[in-house]
C-alpha cells in the first residue's frame, strides 16, 4: 500500500469513528420503556448454577398487561445460560432441594390450581407433591429435603360460591376475609407423598422459614389478612416441629423485614423497625430462643437503614444497609457488636442489591446498576471487585447520557440534604437550563447513585432533551438514620417539602437551573409534594405532574388501605386531634392560589391513595377557574401503573406537559397540550 492509499485509509477510519461517535443517540421514551431487567432467584447449594429472571416489557401493540418473565439457569463457571423451563411451561418460584438434586417449582395444570412440583436437576419427569384445594401461594423446603411447608388461601365454601353465582356476592369491607393457611407435606426418598396436613387452625400466615437443624419453623402472622396488618402488625412466632406447638413469640415491633435462623437453630436474626413509630425497617436484631432476649446489633447513632440480615456464622451476621446514596454490605459480631464493612457501593461503582450466597461464603450474587446501566447481575468472591455476569440491554453502550453527580446543600435551618443531579447532555457551565425535580414516594425511601430512570421519572430522557434533572433525599427519607427519618413525623409537608424548595434555590444559584423554567413530578408521597408545589409553593414551579398523589390529608386517612400505618408512623395522633393541621397541610386548602399548570393522573382502582384524592384537587382548581389543570385516570390500575398501556401514556403525557409549560414557557391561560397523545405510543394502526 503506497502512502496515498494509507492517507485515504486513515481518513476513512477517522470519518467512520467520527460517524460512530456522532451516531450515539440520547435516550428516547421508547428506549426507556423497552429496557429489560434481571432478578436473582437462587444459587444451587454447591454454587455451580444460578437461577435468575429476565423481565421484558410488553410492546405498545401487545395486549395490556405486565412485563413478560422468563427463568434462566446459568453455569457459573462458563457464564452460559439457558431457559430453566421449556417454552410454554409456566413454571414459577423455583427452589433447589437442600442437597441440590431436585428443583421444586410451582406450576398450574390446565383447569387446575397452582401446586408444587419437583423435577431432577439433571432431567426427568416432573412430580406433583402438593394437592392444595385452593392452590399454593408460597412454599419452603424442609431442612432434610423430605418435605415442604406451604401457604394456601382459604377456599370459599360451596354456599359462598353459589351465592356469588346467583348475584349475591356482596363485598363486606374488611370482614369475611379469607386467610392464608399453613400446611406441611412430607414425602419419602422417591418423593411419594406420605402426609399432607394443616399445621395451624384459624391463623393467617404471611411467610415462613425453617431452621437449618430441622427443629423449628418460624412464621409471621397477624389477626387479619389486610395490607395494613402486614405492614404494622406482623409478629414472628416459632413452632416446634416435633410437637407441632407454637412455643415462642419473638416480640418484634413495627415494620418487619426478613428473618433467618442460624445454623444451630438457637437464634433468629431479623430486620425491623426500631419502634412502632419508625416508618421503615432500619435495624438488625438477634433473638435468642433459649434466653428469649432481643439484641440490637445496629451500630449506635447509625446514619443509615438496615433492610436485610443473614447469618455469616453462628456468632456473626451479615446486614445490608442504605447509607446516603450508596448501599453497603457489612458483618457484625453478636458478642462484640463490632461492624466490618465488606462491600461499599461507593468504592465498587455498582449499586448492588441484597445478595444470595453459598454456605461457604465464597460466592455472592447481586443484581446491580450504575448511573448509565439499568440492570445486570454480578458475582463477588468476598473480596476484590464484582464480576459482571450478564449483559442485559447492550444498546445502552451506544447511548449518550447526561452526567450524574452527587450534590449536597444546606436547607434553611442548616440541615445538610443530599441528592443526585443529572446534567443535560452537552451541559455547559454558564448556560441556563430548565429544571425538573423527580420526588420519591414513601417518604420512607431514598435515591441511590445508580440508574434512576423509570416510566414515571424518566430522568435520562429529560437530560437528553436539555433538562437538569434532580432527585433529592429530602428529610424523612431513609438512608440517613432514624432521627433524620423522624423529621417528618407528625409534620406532613413541613420540613420535608421545605427541603425541596431549598433544593430548587440551590440548583438555581449553583447548577445553572433557570428560575423561570422549573417543573416537578412524583408519585404517591412524591405526588403529594407535586400537589403541594402546585398550590402552597406555586411560585417555585411552572408545572407539576401529580401521580397517585395526596391532595387532602384528612380524607386520605379515611380512605387508604393502610390507615394504621399512617397513624403509627406518620400522623402520630388520631385525626380528631389534627383536623386543622391536616387541613392546612393539604394541597386542596391552597388550591385557590395556584399559578402552576397541574397534570393529575393515577390508577382508577388505587387502594392506597384513593382516586378521590385526584378528583378533589382537580375539582378545587376547576372551581377556582384554574386554566391549566387536567385529570387522567387509568382503569384497572392501582398504586402505580403495572400494565404497559398506562406506562406508555404516562411517559409521553408527562413529557408533553413539562415541555409545554416549563421548557417552552407556554402561557398558563392559553391552550393546554394535546389531550390525545396516542400517535406517540408506537401503535400499529389498523384503519
Amino acid at each position: 500500500m503506497n502512502k496515498y492509499f494509507k492517507i485515504i485509509a486513515v481518513l476513512f477510519l477517522f470519518a467512520a469513528s467520527g460517524q460512530m461517535a456522532y451516531s450515539q443517540s440520547v435516550m428516547s421514551p421508547s428506549d426507556l420503556l423497552s429496557l429489560e431487567r434481571c432478578g436473582i432467584n437462587e444459587l444451587s447449594p454447591d454454587g455451580s448454577t444460578l437461577i435468575y429472571t429476565i423481565s421484558t416489557p410488553r410492546t405498545p401493540n401487545e395486549d395490556a398487561g405486565g412485563s413478560h418473565y422468563k427463568y434462566y439457569k446459568m453455569d457459573m463457571s462458563t457464564q452460559e445460560s439457558s431457559l430453566l423451563f421449556e417454552e410454554g411451561c409456566k413454571g414459577g418460584s423455583p427452589h433447589y432441594s437442600p442437597n441440590g438434586s431436585h428443583l421444586a417449582f410451582t406450576y398450574t395444570e390446565e383447569g387446575g390450581k397452582r401446586q408444587v412440583w419437583l423435577m431432577p436437576v439433571n432431567g426427568g419427569e416432573k412430580i406433583q407433591v402438593t394437592n392444595a384445594k385452593n392452590g399454593v401461594s408460597s412454599y419452603k423446603w424442609q431442612a432434610d429435603g423430605l418435605g415442604l411447608a406451604y401457604l394456601s388461601m382459604q377456599a370459599k365454601s360451596e354456599k359462598e360460591l353459589d351465592l356469588k353465582e346467583r348475584g349475591y356476592g356482596f363485598i363486606f369491607y374488611e370482614e369475611n376475609l379469607k386467610i392464608k393457611e399453613l400446611y406441611s407435606v412430607k414425602f419419602d426418598e422417591a418423593f411419594k407423598v406420605t402426609e399432607e396436613k394443616k399445621l395451624l387452625e384459624n391463623t393467617h400466615v404471611w411467610d415462613m422459614e425453617f431452621s437449618p437443624n430441622g427443629e423449628y419453623l418460624a412464621f409471621t402472622t397477624s389477626e387479619k389478612n389486610l395490607t395494613d396488618h402486614r405492614y404494622m402488625l406482623r409478629k414472628i412466632k416459632i413452632m416446634e416441629l416435633a410437637s407441632g406447638k407454637v412455643i415462642k413469640e419473638v416480640g418484634n415491633i413495627g415494620k418487619l423485614g426478613n428473618y433467618a435462623f442460624n445454623e444451630e437453630g438457637s437464634q433468629l436474626a431479623f430486620a425491623s423497625a426500631l419502634n412502632i413509630n419508625d416508618h421503615a425497617v432500619s435495624q438488625a436484631f438477634v433473638y435468642s430462643i433459649k434466653k428469649e432476649t432481643i439484641t440490637n446489633l445496629t451500630p449506635e447513632n447509625f446514619k443509615g437503614h438496615v433492610s436485610w440480615v443473614a447469618w455469616k456464622s453462628n456468632k456473626e451476621i451479615f446486614f445490608y444497609s442504605g447509607e446516603g446514596v450508596y448501599p453497603k454490605l457489612s458483618s457484625v459480631s453478636i458478642k462484640k457488636g463490632k461492624r466490618d464493612v465488606l462491600l461499599d457501593a461507593e468504592e465498587s461503582g455498582i449499586i448492588f442489591g441484597k445478595p444470595i450466597f453459598t454456605a461457604d461464603h465464597k460466592t455472592f450474587v447481586f443484581t446491580g446498576n450504575t448511573p448509565y446501566d439499568a440492570s445486570n447481575i454480578y458475582a463477588w468472591s468476598g473480596k476484590g471487585k464484582l464480576n459482571k455476569l450478564t449483559n442485559v440491554n447492550p444498546q445502552l453502550a451506544n447511548m449518550e447520557f447526561g452526567e450524574q453527580e452527587v450534590i449536597k446543600f444546606k436547607a434553611r435551618d442548616g440541615m445538610e440534604i443530599e441528592g443526585l443531579l443529572m446534567k443535560p447532555v452537552g451541559y455547559k457551565k454558564n448556560k441556563k437550563y430548565p429544571l425538573v425535580l423527580y420526588v420519591h414516594g414513601g417518604p420512607e425511601s431514598h435515591h441511590s447513585n445508580g440508574w434512576l430512570s423509570r416510566y414515571s421519572t424518566p430522568g435520562q430522557v429529560m437530560a437528553g432533551k436539555g433538562y437538569l434533572v434532580a432527585y433529592l433525599n429530602y428529610r424523612a427519607s431513609t438512608g440517613y438514620g432514624v432521627d433524620f427519618a423522624m423529621e417528618g413525623f407528625m409534620d406532613p409537608a413541613g420540613k420535608e417539602f421545605d427541603d425541596l424548595a431549598d433544593g430548587i434555590e440551590y440548583l438555581i444559584a449553583e447548577k445553572g437551573a433557570d428560575k423561570e423554567r422549573v417543573g416537578m413530578a412524583g408519585g404517591s408521597y412524591g405526588g403529594y409534594a407535586s400537589g403541594w408545589f402546585a398550590t402552597y409553593y406555586t411560585d417555585y414551579v411552572k408545572a407539576v405532574c401529580m401521580f397517585v398523589g395526596i391532595s387532602n390529608v384528612s380524607s386520605k386517612r379515611g380512605t387508604t388501605d393502610i390507615s394504621l400505618e399512617e397513624l403509627f408512623v406518620h400522623s402520630g395522633k388520631p385525626l380528631e386531634e389534627q383536623w386543622q393541621m391536616n387541613l392546612e397541610r393539604s394541597p386542596v386548602y391552597w388550591a385557590h392560589q395556584s399559578k402552576t399548570a397541574t397534570l393529575i393522573y393515577g390508577g382508577a382502582d388505587d387502594p392506597r391513595v384513593h382516586p378521590e384524592q385526584s378528583l378533589q384537587l382537580y375539582r378545587r382548581m376547576k372551581m377556582n377557574q384554574h386554566p391549566a389543570v387536567r385529570l387522567v385516570q387509568y382503569p384497572g390500575e392501582g398504586h402505580g401503573n403495572r400494565k404497559q398501556v398506562g406506562q406508555v401514556d404516562v411517559i409521553y403525557r408527562q413529557i408533553d406537559w413539562l415541555d409545554w409549560y416549563v421548557k417552552d414557557l407556554k402561557p398558563l391561560d392559553g391552550p393546554m397540550p394535546a389531550l390525545d397523545v396516542s400517535d406517540k405510543y408506537g401503535l400499529d394502526w389498523e384503519f
